[in-house]
């Protein structure tokens, strides 16, 4: 099995020890409005990604990847229907294979469901990709309503990725941050980002 994944930026992955530890959940948080998904096509760049989309199409996820200026394989992307979604995203966790990246683009939709079986769906993830050698990656939105099982999402998580966007007149900042990471020490500063065609580090601090 894989030890690390990689996360295509390159200073905080040696920061991480080399990336995001294999078996992990990592809960990456990001405002609506930025070019948050951007770290999603670095994270599935290095091996095969399941991608759970629940709410946009498949079409428009894999429009994304095909537009994008990371050079990433496409993922096998699934959308997750309405219904019954827990039961949905455990059926589709289920295919992801040994050394696998699962991505859950948002995963808001599960954390408006009913605790006990929230929190059973999350252990379960864990396990499986304890057993897998996998990371999963639940993209979380922060925005004006945040779902009320945000904190179980969290709790749960291995390790905790949080990108802040401000806007100072002309310029727009972004800032990632890593609050929680159970396999080290968490970060005690933030990594500056441009977010253009690619993740990028911002050179004009001095974070490597």
């Amino acid at each position: 099995m894989a030890d690390r994944l990689p996360t295509g930026i390159d200073v905080l992955d040696r920061k991480l020890g080399g990336g995001i530890p294999s078996g992990s959940v990592l809960v990456y948080e990001s405002p609506p409005a930025s070019q948050g998904e951007l770290l999603l096509h670095e994270i599935a760049r290095p091996r095969e990604t399941l991608y759970i989309t629940t709410d946009r199409t498949e079409d428009a996820v894999a429009d994304s990847f095909e537009n994008t200026s990371v050079p990433v394989d496409p993922p096998d992307v699934r959308y997750l229907a309405n219904d019954a979604p827990l039961d949905n995203a455990r059926r589709l966790v289920r295919n992801t294979g040994e050394d696998e990246t699962l991505v859950i683009d948002p995963v808001d939709a599960l954390e408006r469901t009913e605790r006990a079986r929230y929190e059973t769906f999350l252990s379960e993830l864990q396990n499986h990709m304890h057993n897998t050698g996998g990371v999963a990656v639940l993209h979380a939105l922060r925005g004006s309503r945040v779902p009320e099982l945000r904190d179980s999402t969290i709790h749960m998580a291995d390790v905790v990725f949080r990108l802040e966007t401000t806007v100072k007149g002309s310029d727009v900042e972004n800032t990632l941050s890593v609050p929680k990471f159970r396999s080290g020490s968490a970060l005690n500063e933030t990594v500056k980002l441009n977010l253009g065609d690619r993740v990028t580090i911002d050179t004009s601090r001095d974070i490597a």
